[in-house]
C-alpha cells in the first residue's frame, strides 16, 4: 500500500497537493475580486446615469401633471364664476403652489352647442340655430430646467396645460 491515497472527493490528499489545491483557490478567488472591481467601477458610472436620468424623468412628468390640473382647476372655477378671470387664474396658480414661475391665462366667450361660432368675450351673441352656450379656457405654462444637463435635450423644458369648460350662464 502506498504512503498517498488520492480519493476523488478531495479526502486523504497527500499535504502537497491539498496545499497546492488551497493556493491556486486562493489565488483564484483574488483574481476573480479584481475582476468584479473592475466590472464594478465600470457599471456603476451607468447605474449613476440611469438613477438621475429616473429621477430628472420623474420630476418632469410630476411638474406636467402639475401644470395640467392647474389649468383644469382654474376651468372648473370658471365654469361657476365665467366673467372671473383674475379668479380663474389665481385657482390656476394655487392649485400649482409649488411649480415655480408658473402663468395662467384665462379667457372666456360663448358659441354654439355644435362648436361654431366662437365669440370671444360674449361681445355679441352668435347667431345660432342651436342653443348658445357660454365656455371657460385656462391656459397654464411653466419651464422645467433638469437637474443635470442632458445631451441632445434643451436646456429647459416648457411644460403646458389647456382646460375648456362650459360655464353657467
Amino acid at each position: 500500500m502506498s504512503r498517498y491515497t488520492i480519493s476523488t472527493r478531495g479526502q486523504n490528499l497527500p499535504g502537497g497537493v491539498l496545499s497546492h489545491r488551497v493556493k491556486s483557490g486562493i489565488a483564484l478567488l483574488r483574481r476573480d475580486r479584481a475582476a468584479s472591481l473592475a466590472e464594478m467601477a465600470l457599471i456603476i458610472p451607468i447605474l449613476c446615469l440611469v438613477l438621475f436620468g429616473l429621477i430628472d424623468f420623474g420630476r418632469a412628468y410630476y411638474l406636467g401633471i402639475e401644470v395640467t390640473n392647474a389649468a383644469y382647476a382654474g376651468a372648473a372655477y370658471g365654469a361657476v364664476n365665467s366673467t372671473d378671470i383674475q379668479g380663474m387664474e389665481s385657482a390656476a396658480t394655487a392649485d400649482a403652489a409649488n411649480v415655480p414661475n408658473m402663468t395662467a391665462t384665462a379667457t372666456y366667450g360663448c358659441e354654439c352647442s355644435d362648436g361654431t361660432n366662437q365669440v370671444s368675450l360674449c361681445s355679441t351673441t352668435p347667431s345660432c340655430p342651436n342653443n348658445v352656450i357660454n365656455y371657460v379656457t385656462v391656459t397654464t405654462s411653466a419651464s422645467y430646467k433638469p437637474i443635470f444637463p442632458w445631451p441632445g435635450l434643451p436646456s429647459t423644458l416648457p411644460l403646458a396645460g389647456t382646460a375648456t369648460m362650459r360655464a353657467s350662464q
